[in-house]
């Protein structure tokens, strides 16, 4: 039987998209189903920080913190409009790490990762002006060294484009129901979650990039018969009105001997976390604990002036990380290198691969080592490529995001700078397309709010599989955090009426 599909990838996250991309732009066949939208859960609730991960070095993951650090400069170069560079100050803390044992890591951060474009790590004074400000007293000294910020979801859903512009089947609010062998084939059934219509492929191998679902898929839905080696493991955030009037990142050391980023985030924000927490619920339903607050606006309040206070909060968001579970004691201490499991293939039965952990740093390289397990059951007619592949909207230098917004302004006069950098940021040389033959404000379509336009909504639709308010202004976006309840509501009633047409359309 000659199959539908080379491979099959359930989840829409940033593994299974990176797979996805990687796999099609090989010369294979693939279909992706995500039950959800677009990095509708872990890969949007991120710290949003493309790192080597200081910490891990403590745990001796040289092989992780190596790997990811080489991978910052490809990251930035293959979307300099999601992904760009952050200094981060380590304030040396006296009761805590000493001050040669930061140095130190430090310099191995530095020289790890074949860095050739981020600035070098620097001692910095606390103690005056624009880093003290804000700050207690107590903290003289500090360190400043080099990773990238990376709008995450956004991430998500450029391969997604990009796979799907390749040929690839993108398959969104779509549940993976069962998947069995039959023969050397799988059959695989999927249903739209919007209109209960069922869907069976076959396809030679399956990927079960699911994230927190990943167990689950395994047993309750391919019935494979085994212990989960998945380790749930919830990180809560938080996001308060700006602390600080420089664009670094603090990174602050914990008596527990955890990390605390406070990063500025949307201009008029800052963005507090991460937590640790083993998680045993539906991973669907995750939010924020009381304890969790109170843990992030402690941890935070030990360097600071004024401290931050739970009615401080804005928004709040958390995301469980499927980590393989390695038998660590502590959450914290928990690889977060990634786990390959592969069953079937050199017995006759075709091949299941499943993904456990992983970061948002190395999504490419696990992409690329999933492929390298399964390149003898899938016909790719190239070898390695993304690392010189900008993403959509990304095809510009990476020093050159100003210029697009100046140049995004000349054509555009009518666009505000504000709304001009909010359009190259999220949308890169898409941001034209986006605005087509506009010649005023008019042009762009009815306003929603924030600087978000009709056309630019219609775009999200139409190219980026947005079905809700909540994708648009959470995932697509983080306008979340300006428009008011009632400039939402208006927002998802316009989208579901949009998605209304397109179906009455095509019926």
């Amino acid at each position: 039987m000659t199959p539908d599909y080379d491979l099959v990838v359930i989840g829409g996250g940033i593994n299974g998209t990176g797979i996805a991309r990687d796999a099609v732009g090989r010369g294979a066949s693939v279909l992706l189903a995500e039950m959800g939208d677009l990095a509708g859960a872990t890969s949007s609730a991120s710290t949003k920080l493309i790192h080597g991960g200081l910490r891990y070095l403590e745990y001796y993951e040289f092989d992780l913190v190596r790997k990811a650090l080489k991978e910052r400069e490809v990251l930035w170069r293959a979307a300099p409009h999601i992904v760009w560079p952050l200094r981060f100050v380590l304030p040396h803390h006296r009761e805590l790490r000493p001050a040669w044992f930061l140095r130190l890591g430090l310099f191995f951060y530095d020289h790890l990762g074949g860095r050739k474009l981020l600035p070098a790590t620097k001692t910095v004074a606390l103690d005056r002006p624009p880093l003290s400000l804000g700050l207690k007293s107590m903290f003289k000294k500090g360190f400043e060294y080099s990773d990238c910020w990376v709008e995450d979801s956004r991430l998500v859903v450029l391969n997604a484009r990009d796979a799907s512009e390749r040929g690839a089947t993108v398959l969104t609010r779509t549940e993976c129901v069962s998947a069995r062998r039959e023969g050397d084939l799988w059959v695989v059934t999927l249903k739209d979650r919007r209109t209960d219509a069922v869907r069976i492929v076959s396809c030679k191998v399956l990927v079960n990039a699911a994230g927190p679902w990943v167990a689950d898929m395994l047993s309750g839905v391919v019935g494979a018969n085994r212990t989960s080696n998945v380790r749930l493991v919830k990180g809560s955030h938080i996001v308060v009105p700006r602390l600080f009037e420089h664009d670094r990142c603090f990174i602050f050391q914990n008596g527990d001997g955890r990390i605390i980023f406070a990063i500025p985030y949307e201009r008029d924000f800052t963005l507090i976390g991460t937590t640790d927490v083993d998680y045993s619920e539906d991973p669907g339903e995750v939010k924020i604990s009381k304890g969790e607050i109170d843990y992030l606006c402690q941890s935070v309040s030990e360097y600071l002036e004024a401290p931050v206070r739970p009615e401080d909060i804005v928004h709040t968001y958390s995301g469980v990380r499927p980590l393989y579970d390695d038998g660590a004691e502590d959450a914290k201490a928990a690889t977060r290198d990634y786990v390959l499991e592969l069953d079937g293939g050199e017995d006759g039965k075709p091949p299941l691969l499943s993904v456990f952990g992983g970061k948002i740093t190395t999504y490419r390289k696990l992409a690329e080592e999933v492929l390298a397990q399964l390149e003898d059951y899938l016909p790719f007619k190239r070898g390695l490529w993304t690392a010189d592949a900008p993403l959509p909207g990304g095809d510009f230098p990476v020093f050159d995001f100003e210029a697009k917004v100046r140049e995004l302004q000349a054509r555009y006069p009518f666009v505000g700078e504000a709304s001009a950098r909010r359009l190259v940021r999220a949308y890169g040389t898409d941001a034209w397309s986006i605005l087509g033959d506009a010649t005023s404000i008019e042009d762009m379509g009815k306003p929603f709010g924030a600087g978000l336009f009709e056309c630019e909504i219609r775009w999200l639709i139409d190219r980026e599989w947005a079905g809700s308010a909540d994708d648009i202004l959470w995932r697509r976006s983080k306008l979340g955090l300006r428009l008011s309840a009632e400039e939402a509501a208006a927002l998802d009633s316009y989208v579901h009426s949009q998605l209304a047409e397109v179906a009455e359309r095509t019926a």
